[in-house]
Order: C-alpha cells, then structure tokens, then sequence
C-alpha cells in the first residue's frame, strides 16, 4: 500500500517535493521542516518499491541523523526492512569497497579501517623527527578529492614538510592493508572510474538516492553518486536536499554545488524546488540572521513562535574573565524569569577547546542544571567499529522507548559478526537483545563495565571473539582509543568521565544544558542560544579570515539555531599567539546593523 499524508503533516512545498517522480533538488531553509520532507520521501518510496531486490539509500551527514530519520519512520509504520541509510563513508564502504574492493591491487588481498585514534598515534609516530619545523599530526589533517589530496593545515610554510609525512604515511598505511576515512571515498571513486558495470548494478538496485545536506557534500562524493545516476541514465533517481547559506564545511572540502553543476554531473534531469517556510524560529530571530545570508533566500515565519517578541543581545565590552559570570547569569535570567526549560538553552564556541573549561566553570556557578556535551563522550566514538556498536546495548536500559532502537543496533551487532565470519544460525536481533538485558555486572567504572559486559555476552552466546582477527583488531582499537580519549578530557578537567553514570549519558536523551561547537549544532534547534568567541580569528577560523562568508555562513547557523532568544558575545582579552595582542570581534557581526536589546 502506498504511503499517505495529510495537509497538517506536509505543506504544499513539502508535498510536492515529496510526490515529484523524477529527480529533484530541494533547497530548504532553516526550520522549513526539510528533515520531515526527507523522512516522507523516504517512508513514500518505500511503500512503492517493485522488487525485494531493490533497496532506497538515504546518506545522511552524521549518524545521529540517520537515526533520527529512521526513528521517524519507524513511528510512521512503514517497513524499514528495505532501507539503507547512513553516511557518505558508511555507504563507500558497504556498497562498494567490501564487495568490491577485490577489482582494486591495494584492497584485493584485504583491508582494514582505521580508527581516529590509530590514525593519531601513527601520524604522532611519523611528525616525530620534524619537531624542529613545529608539525604535528594536527597539521596533517586531509581532504580527498578526485585530483587526489589537499592538505588542511593554513601553514603554507608547514606544506612540503606535511607531504613528507603524509607519503610516509600513506605507505605505512599501505604496508599494513589499512585505509582511513578519506581513503575509503578514494578507492570507491576509483572503483566507480575503472569499473562501469558496478554502478550500473547499483543503479538497478537503487531506484532513488536520497541525499541530506547536501551543502556540505565534497567533489569526491558528488562524484561517486553521480557516477550511479549516470549509469542509470534516469533509472535511478536522486532526491538531494540542503540549504548553501549552511555551507560551513568548506576547509573540509565541502562545498553547495549549483543545479547547473549537479544536471551536467549526473546527466539527468532533475527539478529545482524550494522550501521556504520556517517553522521554528520568531519573525525577529529570522529577519536578524538574515542580515548573514551568502545566497539569496526569501523566508517566511510560518511556525507557533513567528510573533514572540525575541530578545537579541549582543556583547563586545564583556571581559574573558567575566564572560562565564554572564553566561550564568543569562541562563538563570532565561530559566527563572522567562520559563525557558534547561534542555532547551544551547552554549555554543567555534572551537572544543574552549568549551570543556566553560562547561567546569558553568558547572561550578550553575549547580543545580546538569549540562550535556557532546565532544564529552567518555570512550571511543567510531560508528564503524563493531564495539562501539555493541556498547550502545551495553549501555542503554530496556524501556518501551528505546524497544526500537535497540532491536536496530542489535541488527547491527548481528550484521558486523556474520561479516567477521561467525555464524549464530539460531540468534535473531530480539534473541540477541534477550541475551544483553539479562547481563547483570557489579561495575561501576565505565570501561571495566563494557570489558565485564561483553566477556559475559560472548561467553552466552558460546563465541571466542578472540579466535576472529577482526573482532580482536576492532577491540584493541576500541579500548586503546578510549583510555586516549578518557586521559585527554580528564587533563582538560572533565572530572567523573571514568564512572559508568558517565557512559551511560551518551546514549540518554539530552536532558540538560546542551555545551556544543557551532559546527556540532547543526541541524538541532533550541528556544535560547548563546554563542561566545564571536571573533576574527574564531569565526571565522583564522585559515578562512580571506573569506568573508565563512563568517557569514557561521553566524547564519548560530542565529537560525534559535527559536526565541539569542545571545551573542565578542569577548574582550582573548589573547593572540606570537604576541599579536588580543582578538577584535568578528568584522562582519560587529558592522552588522541592528536594534539590539538589553537583558
């Protein structure tokens, strides 16, 4: 049966996006309820698929919002069985590399992905003998591209010596049969390039490919979809959706690529639309962050919040020393006097660094709010390592909420062992959920309880996990990155990240005061938003100071994060390296014109 709606779940712009049959390209502005047309869309094409063996694939940027999305429909009642979705490099790596990285010489006897923290202890390794030209592994940060390689760092002087140990490198990686992230989207494109008849299997089994944000989307991965579509010659359709004035990925390679661009790519045709009802912010907050549009949009306030008076302040007299004074003040200002709820006030910093000393010292003056952040997480966050897989059901309760979820992840855990090569003809997802909820450990340290816990699963379901090269590869990586992980937030002075109530946070819905970077914020929404570091330098980052929109497109996302209230601060005495003196406010938000208020 086909999916249905109704008027009060999409407007007509979001209607007609969703029941356009050929391909279309969406741009949606912030809080027009794009993810909610990207979830119909795909609840839509689900229902209406022709063959068992067709699948619709949905790539998401992050995998909190592939779970999000998948959450959505579940609560729609369509059928998920048939769905693929996740990540640029989830779907490299799972439609393309694995079952065919044999065609490749470098992948052909076999691979293995590198996790975050292996990759840093190797380039630790290899910057070593060039600490005298004051390199390391931070500098080495990369993006591929089609042509190959570019390089991250701002540091022109730093570049020769950085190839140096990025040549080393690769060979290293080589030598081992490993690969990392970026080189995961290399192989696939070369696949797709050498190899024609792969994408047209893929286009016979994907009658759509549905892409999010697609502002921040690199050439390397517009590429390999478009290699898809061309092989279908219209037979696989795309469905892409995002907004440029987003676009703040670009010294990653990202970039909004234009309808002109994506029709010549993909050789098909595709329709242009538009979402440009905002649901979620004030009429003043919408006006206000439009004074930072790159890209001409015309936004409409359309949700519950379009006629509250919004209070917008803004702060460039403030001292560093009495910035989180006024931060708590302003916290306690929106709970008690205007009745914002905690969980829905958001403290936002271009850069981690200066969020872990804030979220201690608003810890420290705030006592009875909790604050949730997500750079916090205790142990080794990598989505494609089969124990931070097994971890989420480690550390999640059954609960009539969380039933769903946990059954997914435990697909997942059964998925990643069959690939190892163990065979458990006889556990389906719930008998592995079964097994997991009647584990009981007396542990109150986080990593002692995961090691307790996944010793007693295995021993239960009558698996050596150490007999499986792979699982052991991917258990060593996972400990070993979060004793890394755990050692460098406790230097920073995030006290009790060891204790099991800690781990246990990651995977619990936000209840508190969210801490984030504003790159980590995107695509979330809150009633209060307060954003420091506001300076030249910061936003935008001193890499991009040349490019103007950089800025704007940051302080586009910060603004078009509010519903209601906005707070904004260009702090004084933040001091420069190399005795440059202090940051000055970013240029662009401190020429900005407007009636600001005071709180």
């Amino acid at each position: 049966m086909t999916f249905t709606w109704t008027a009060k779940e999409l407007n007509d712009e979001q209607s007609e996006a969703v029941l356009l049959e050929g391909s279309v390209f969406l741009v949606a502005c912030p809080g027009s309820g794009k993810t909610r047309a990207l979830t119909y869309k795909i609840a839509y094409e689900l229902s209406r698929l022709k063959s068992p063996r067709q699948f619709v694939i949905a790539i998401t940027y992050t995998h909190r919002a592939a779970n999000e999305i998948v959450e959505r429909i579940d609560e729609l009642g369509v059928n998920t069985d048939r769905l693929w979705i996740g990540t640029i490099h989830a779907f490299c790596l799972e439609w393309l590399l694995k079952p065919y990285g044999i065609y490749l010489p470098a992948l052909a006897k076999g691979f293995h992905v590198i996790d975050e923290h292996e990759r840093e202890k190797l380039l630790e390794k290899l910057c070593a003998p060039y600490a005298a030209q004051r390199v390391t592994f931070y500098d080495c940060d990369y993006y591929i591209a089609g042509d190959g390689y570019h390089l991250g760092c701002p540091h022109f002087s730093k570049h020769e010596t950085i190839n140096q140990i990025l040549s080393q490198y690769f060979d290293a990686l080589s030598k081992k049969k490993q690969i990392d992230y970026e080189l995961i989207l290399w192989h696939a494109l070369q696949l797709v390039k050498m190899h024609p008849p792969i994408s047209q299997m893929l286009s016979k089994i994907f009658p759509i490919v549905l892409v999010d944000e697609y502002q921040d989307t690199k050439q390397i991965q517009y590429e390999v979809v478009a290699a898809i579509l061309r092989a279908g010659g219209g037979a696989t359709r795309l469905f892409m959706v995002g907004d440029p004035n987003q676009a703040i990925y670009g010294s990653l390679g990202g970039y909004p690529i234009t309808i002109g661009d994506l029709r010549s790519m993909a050789a098909i045709p595709i329709e242009e639309r538009m979402l440009s009802q905002n649901y979620r912010s004030s009429a003043r907050v919408i006006k206000y962050f439009g004074n930072f549009s790159s890209f001409a949009a015309s936004i409409e306030a359309a949700g519950d919040n379009r006629e509250y008076p919004s209070l917008i302040t803004y702060n460039s007299a403030v001292a560093r020393d009495a910035l989180v004074g006024e931060i708590a003040r302003l916290i306690r200002f929106s709970v008690q006097t205007v009745g914002i709820q905690p969980s829905e006030i958001c403290v936002l910093a271009p850069w981690w660094i200066h969020l872990a000393s804030m979220t201690r010292w608003l810890v420290t003056q705030l006592p009875e709010y909790q604050f949730d952040g997500p750079g916090m997480v205790p142990f080794a966050r990598d989505i494609e390592n089969f124990w931070y897989k097994l971890a989420r059901l480690a550390l999640t309760e059954p609960s009539p909420d969380m039933y769903m979820r946990r059954v997914r992840w435990a697909g997942d855990v059964l998925d990643e062992l069959s690939q190892a090569g163990v065979s458990l003809p006889r556990v389906d997802r719930k008998a592995l959920l079964r097994e997991c909820n009647s584990i009981s450990v007396n542990e109150t340290d986080g990593l002692p309880y995961l090691q307790a816990f996944f010793d007693a699963l295995f021993l239960r379901i009558g698996v050596d996990y150490h007999a499986f090269a792979a699982l052991e590869e991917h258990r060593n990586a996972f400990f070993a990155g979060s004793v890394a992980r755990i050692t460098r937030l406790e230097g920073e002075g995030v006290n009790g990240i060891r204790s099991l109530s800690f781990f246990k946070k990651v995977f619990q819905n936000r209840k508190g005061i969210t801490v984030s970077t504003i790159h980590g914020v995107k695509g979330t929404e809150f009633d209060v938003v307060i954003a420091y570091a506001l300076l030249e330098g910061m936003v935008p980052h001193f890499a991009e100071v040349a490019e103007n929109r950089s800025a704007q497109k940051l302080l586009y996302v910060v603004g078009s994060r509010a519903r209601k209230n906005l707070h904004l601060f260009s702090e004084t005495g933040r001091r420069r390296g190399g005795g440059r003196g202090d940051y000055v406010p970013t240029e662009i938000l401190a020429r900005c014109a407007f009636n600001y208020d005071a709180v």
